[in-house]
């Protein structure tokens, strides 16, 4: 005889129960018996929530730590800022820290990659903060467990600026790009199997893409801009995207970008459409051309970050300015940005950063 969600309430209504519980007390909730942990570590559950309305959006950022004022002298050292991972929990608009990686005593990876899959926080490759060596490390954030784990190491060359994007719907991490150590742009690009932790080969991308962004829209995923190795910095407006369902590359597109530019801004909406920040706006491509949005406030606009989720965007910028979020979308009128206060342990300079629905 099966055992009941909860002894005495049909099954349904035991389960309806159980859907409501907070993110942040998952780890409670599936310590309490083995039926309850199947339940809420099972994909089907967080599914039922999302189509119930009930999971909520969280940001997840790589974020310097707060670092205390110098000495007040002239010969003192600088030191290296140190980062660890921040989290934004926009339903309520509360700030908190997740728990730091075990064994990193110096903090997250410089120029570390983050990916969203399904309940889970995957951080891949960086350099480590006292060497300034490529890592190939993986390690996953499991939101349910409240724990971390070790994934199997990206193989290949130790890669630096990777295009990085996730599948919910195949688990998947994907990289293609960036530079080896000795500063070759790549055209090569793997698939991370987060469920089985395996690594995939993709077959090479037409061109080599140093510095490149990675977006996953659409069944896609989108590598734009980058370099070529004898073009050192010198941005491409190109871009190619691969069908995972087809498992190729289709052509090269030329003119995705407006402009030769940096591409880390872009983001796929969940309307399934593509936003970026250029030329002092938001825009969003539409019938393969870019339209504005909405004017970018003036204080966020040197080392910009976004993300987003359902219906919103959020911008971050250096230092102390904070953050903006822009809700977006059909019917929505006029977009107007709305301030997102961060407090001071929260405002160092933002590296990376992702969003997942739970």
């Amino acid at each position: 005889m099966m055992e009941d969600l909860i002894p005495g309430l049909p099954e349904e209504i035991a389960r309806e129960c159980l859907l409501r519980v907070p993110h942040n007390a998952f780890c409670t909730a599936r310590s309490v018996c083995k039926i309850w942990k199947q339940e809420v570590e099972s994909s089907p559950f967080h599914h039922l929530r999302k189509s119930a309305g009930l999971a909520r959006p969280l940001v997840v950022i790589a974020q310097a730590e707060p670092t205390p004022s110098p000495p007040a002298t002239k010969n003192h050292a600088t030191l290296a800022p140190i980062y660890r991972l921040a989290l934004f929990d926009p339903s309520v608009a509360a700030w908190a820290p997740l728990p730091p990686i075990p064994g990193l005593r110096h903090g997250l990876p410089l120029f570390c990659r983050l990916a969203a899959v399904e309940t889970e926080i995957v951080v891949v490759g960086g350099w480590d903060p006292r060497t300034w060596a490529a890592s190939d490390e993986v390690f996953v954030y499991d939101f349910v467990s409240a724990a971390w784990r070790r994934g199997a190491r990206m193989p290949g060359p130790r890669r630096s600026f990777f295009a990085c994007a996730a599948s919910d719907a195949d688990r998947a991490v994907f990289v293609a790009g960036g530079h080896d150590e000795s500063k070759n742009a790549l055209r090569s690009a793997l698939a991370y199997d987060v469920a089985r932790d395996e690594w995939v080969p993709l077959p090479d991308m037409a061109r080599e893409r140093d510095e490149c962004h990675g977006v996953f829209l659409r069944g896609t995923f989108h590598v734009i801009g980058g370099y070529a190795t004898e073009a050192q910095g010198r941005f491409s407006p190109s871009a190619e995207a691969f069908d995972v369902a087809a498992w190729k590359w289709g052509p090269v597109r030329e003119r995705m970008l407006e402009s030769a530019a940096c591409p880390r801004t872009c983001v796929a909406g969940a309307d399934g459409k593509l936003y970026m920040c250029t030329g002092g706006h938001v825009a969003v491509m539409e019938a393969d051309a870019w339209r504005r949005v909405a004017e970018l406030p003036g204080d966020v606009r040197v080392a910009l970050q976004m993300v987003a989720w359902k219906g919103n965007l959020m911008v971050l910028g250096s230092g102390i300015h904070g953050g903006y979020i822009l809700e977006v979308g059909e019917g929505k009128g006029p977009a107007a940005w709305r301030k997102a206060e961060v407090p001071a342990e929260y405002s160092g300079h933002v590296q990376a950063g992702c969003c997942l629905e739970i």
